[in-house]
C-alpha cells in the first residue's frame, strides 16, 4: 500500500528533471535565456542543479518501493 505513493512522487519527480534538463539544454543550445532579467551562466546553472536534484530525489523515491 506505501508503494503507491512512492511510484507517484518517483515518476513525477524523474519526469519534473528529465523536462527541465531537456528544456535547459534545448535553451542553452539555441543560445536562448534560461530565466529574464538573470544572468546566462547563473540560470543555466541553477536549472541544471535543480533538474539533477529532481532527478535523484525521482531514484530515490524507486529505491524506497
Amino acid at each position: 500500500m506505501e508503494s503507491g505513493p512512492a511510484v507517484f512522487a518517483g515518476t513525477t519527480f524523474a519526469l519534473f528533471g528529465t523536462a527541465l534538463l531537456v528544456w535547459t539544454g534545448a535553451r542553452v543550445v539555441h543560445r536562448a535565456p534560461v530565466a529574464y532579467r538573470v544572468r546566462p551562466v547563473v540560470s543555466a546553472t541553477l536549472a541544471t542543479l535543480f533538474g539533477v536534484l529532481f532527478l535523484v530525489l525521482g531514484v530515490g523515491c524507486f529505491t524506497c518501493i
